[in-house]
């Protein structure tokens, strides 16, 4: 465990354009912690613009509020409506763009990892990751939105890794992030 903070905060963040979930998990020495979840809900908001504003601003406003070391999230999955994805992309990256606003380490997980990751199983259900968490972070109540604890799974992921990476895409700032994807402008 040479080079891993024993006692750190890790933000997860199950991104989308309707409802965002999130979890933050604190990891004391082998301890982990529940620390909060819930939803950003934004199904009434009728601008994608502004949802996309009020990503960015809770992400930030969770930062601030909770100090975490790290941020980890959900890859945008794919499926067959382009429009989708496109949307859920923009949720990701304003979200990412959030951690990277307060110099968070930033890093990527697939659904299917996060999944195998809590269950054992690549193809969990939503409920099955949920009652896994709750066994793990020793919590009584399941969130009305499963979103909630979907961002939860993310940072379990993140800290069952290992490894600060864990294979996956980190970025430590814009720089980094710009070096790592020459094509977008900064």
């Amino acid at each position: 465990m040479s080079g891993i903070s024993t006692d750190k905060i890790v933000l997860g963040i199950d991104p989308g354009t309707n409802i965002m979930g999130y979890g933050l998990i604190h990891i004391k020495g082998t301890k982990m912690e529940l620390v909060v979840m819930g939803v950003l809900r934004l199904e009434k908001v009728d601008d994608h613009a502004l949802k996309l504003q009020r990503i960015f601003d809770r992400v930030v406003s969770l930062i601030d509020e909770y100090k975490p070391d790290e941020l980890a999230i959900e890859a945008p999955f794919f499926g067959k409506n382009v429009q989708s994805m496109l949307k859920l992309g923009r949720a990701q990256g304003v979200a990412i763009a959030g951690a990277l606003s307060r110099n968070l380490s930033v890093c990527e997980y697939s659904p299917k990892k996060i999944k195998m990751s809590i269950t054992g199983n690549g193809n969990a259900s939503k409920e099955q990751v949920a009652a896994m968490l709750k066994t793990l972070l020793n919590f009584k109540e399941t969130p009305e939105f499963l979103d909630a604890t979907d961002g939860l799974a993310a940072a379990v992921c993140h800290h069952f890794q290992r490894q600060p990476s864990g294979g996956k895409k980190v970025y430590t700032g814009w720089k980094a992030f710009l070096a790592e994807n020459p094509t977008k402008k900064a």
